[in-house]
């Protein structure tokens, strides 16, 4: 029996365990990766480890979420990175370089090497055949120092691709079929990975594009093969010498297996306020809008960049629209400025805006007062762009170039027809906005530079062995990490701060919550299925942990939020019987009593609702190494203690 591509490369990096699936299996990491709202944390926590430089083959941090500068805050939170990294052996991005994901898939990307960072849209490295996943920073952390990465052996999904995309119809068109399908939930414990001949008609960022949106399906993450597309790109960006072909066996086995002929597939569109609220342009209809924002880690490549200058030449923005365009990177940014396409979108209106996230996390151009936005991104939280009651619509470049000069929604395949739009052959490579490390003869020479606002993150303590708490916050489904922890300007720049970002903690759900944890002291959190979607970061558990929040019992967990839960500290528990999360309200009290011997020893433990005097069994889905975790009061922790 074959291997499936995933197979092969977890197995040339396999560690500890056995590719059973369900098992929890531990991995070698070549490469790592952080951003800067995720980053100082991180780095705190490599810190705490004492280990002098990184172990990795290649780590990189980057610049691309805290770039607007209105306070002191994220310029220092860049500063102490740059410090450290020169110290320790990292590869620093300085801001203006690009969004990471972007970048490492220009720059360092690698077919069958492992990279693990510290933001949810880290499989974009898929689209080369990496297996790329996104991670808690702590577990980042451990991997820069050489440690292992835990994760449950996935089942395999193939997704057979046929055919060919038509005119107008785009690689954002395949994810959001494969989300139409699969819905958000549909990816949780499972790699996607894409084969068929219609694999060939793709090129490498419309590979990045879709392996980038696979975060949203709640997938550990997807990935493509390595062919002679791969080789071309690789080489257009001087690095061929980095390639390697790689692909599934033609007899391997797959869990699932999802079809998909790309000549049927139409333009469409992931409408409020969910990723997998798919519909086509035809079912949406002429629906008029206000701003456009074309970007982000999902559609910034130059091939995007591009098919937007072609669809504005000549053209001038609706009057009623504000179109934003944020290339994805200084490389294509300065290619664009080269060929002239930067010109063409400047002369039709567009706001032209630095090669970071920005909109994309509440960073600047918020939308209207109950605006419609079209948007190249990935995800369409509600309040996540900044506007509370902002409708958010997720769509392809062509379809958001094309809206923005008619000023309703437009089917792009109304353009005409389509000219062949090819990668070049070579692309302007500049990397003088990367700083190396210093040597390492030289690292204690670097002094590492902590503005006031960096303060160290919380440690738990040892588990004790009853939990006697209220719940402090009782939570419906599909909440994400942007409920619990909010970006956006206002609030990224304290993400070095817990205890002042936790100020803000599920203030989207109830802005009383904060006070209240305090004010309890320890509390549970109570909530429905998919808890915890969507972003990475680990300011999701930091701060209910610097709440006093013990245990969070839910119907489900969304897979890098749960991970993250385990390295604070946090007991994530899930019900038995899901009709059980009606016999809890807010403010029950909650008890769990000899709870050291259920974590070493069972798949269950009783939470008894001294309130209503009713008994509720939760499930401890926990590997061995989890549960010590736990035992000890999280990754931090165990890992000193093991040391």
């Amino acid at each position: 029996m074959g291997l499936t591509l995933t197979e092969k490369i977890l197995k040339e990096h396999l560690v500890e365990g056995e590719m059973i699936r369900g098992e929890e299996i531990g991995i070698r990491i070549d490469q790592t990766l952080t951003q800067d709202a995720t980053g100082t944390m991180a780095y705190l926590e490599f810190e705490a480890m004492g280990v002098p430089r990184v172990k990795t083959e290649r780590s990189v941090a980057y610049i691309d979420h805290n770039t607007l500068q209105s306070g002191f805050e994220n310029a220092d939170d860049h500063r102490f990175i740059g410090s450290v990294c020169k110290k320790h052996g990292i590869y620093f991005s300085r801001p203006g370089n690009g969004i990471c994901h972007q970048v490492h898939l220009e720059r360092f990307g690698i077919p069958g090497k492992t990279l693990i960072g510290s933001d949810s849209h880290t499989p974009t490295g898929g689209g080369i055949g990496m297996i790329a996943i996104g991670a808690g920073g702590m577990d980042v952390a451990v991997a820069m120092g050489g440690g292992t990465y835990y994760i449950t052996c996935p089942k395999i999904v193939k997704v057979e691709l046929t055919g060919k995309l038509s005119p107008w119809v785009a690689a954002k068109d395949v994810i959001l079929e494969v989300l139409k399908r699969l819905t958000v939930k549909g990816g949780v414990g499972k790699v996607i990975e894409y084969c068929g001949e219609g694999v060939k008609t793709l090129s490498v960022p419309e590979r990045a594009t879709i392996t980038n949106m696979g975060a949203e399906l709640g997938a550990t993450t997807s990935i493509f093969p390595s062919d002679e597309t791969t080789r071309q790109f690789l080489k257009a960006q001087g690095r061929e010498g980095d390639y390697t072909e790689l692909s599934a066996d033609a007899d391997a086995v797959y869990d699932e297996v999802v079809e998909i002929n790309l000549s049927e597939l139409v333009p469409l569109a992931a409408c409020p306020h969910s990723p997998d609220n798919v519909k086509s342009v035809d079912e949406i209809g002429p629906m008029k809008i206000d701003q456009v924002c074309i970007g982000s880690c999902t559609n910034s490549s130059l091939l995007d960049m591009l098919k937007v200058a072609y669809i504005l030449k000549g053209k001038t923005v609706h009057p009623d629209v504000s179109l934003s365009i944020a290339p994805g990177s200084k490389q294509v940014l300065n290619m664009l400025a080269e060929n002239g396409a930067l010109a063409t979108m400047i002369d039709a209106g567009a706001r032209i805006l630095e090669s970071a996230c920005g909109p994309c996390i509440g960073m600047g151009q918020s939308p209207n007062s109950g605006g419609i936005s079209l948007r190249t991104f990935n995800r369409n939280f509600e309040g996540r762009s900044g506007t509370k009651d902002g409708q958010i619509y997720l769509v392809s470049p062509e379809m958001a170039a094309a809206s923005a000069i008619t000023g309703v929604l437009t089917d792009p395949r109304t353009l005409g027809d389509m000219p062949e739009f090819k990668l070049p052959e070579v692309f302007t490579i500049n990397d003088n906005m990367i700083v190396p490390p210093v040597p390492e003869e030289e690292m204690d020479s670097v002094e590492v530079l902590r503005g006031p606002n960096i303060k160290p993150f919380p440690v738990s303590d040892a588990m004790p062995d009853e939990i006697d708490a209220k719940c402090s916050l009782k939570v419906g489904d599909n909440i994400t990490t942007d409920h619990i922890m909010p970006a956006g300007a206002k609030i990224l720049p304290l993400r070095s701060n817990i205890p002042k970002i936790s100020q803000y903690c599920f203030a989207v759900c109830d802005e009383e919550f904060p006070k209240r944890a305090l004010e309890l002291g320890k509390s549970i959190v109570v909530g429905g299925s998919n808890y915890g979607q969507g972003s990475s970061r680990e300011h999701a558990a930091l701060a209910p942990l610097y709440l006093g929040v013990k245990a969070v019992l839910v119907k489900s967990f969304a897979r890098i939020h749960m991970a993250n839960l385990i390295n604070a500290g946090i007991i994530p528990m899930t019900f038995a019987d899901e009709g059980d999360y009606d016999k809890i309200d807010m403010l029950d009290e909650l008890k769990i009593e000899n709870l050291i011997e259920s974590l070493k020893s069972s798949d269950s433990v009783i939470v008894k609702n001294v309130t209503k005097g009713v008994d509720i069994k939760a499930k401890l889905d926990l590997s061995e190494r989890q549960r010590a975790m736990l035992i000890a009061g999280g990754l931090l922790n165990y890992t000193r203690e093991k040391a």
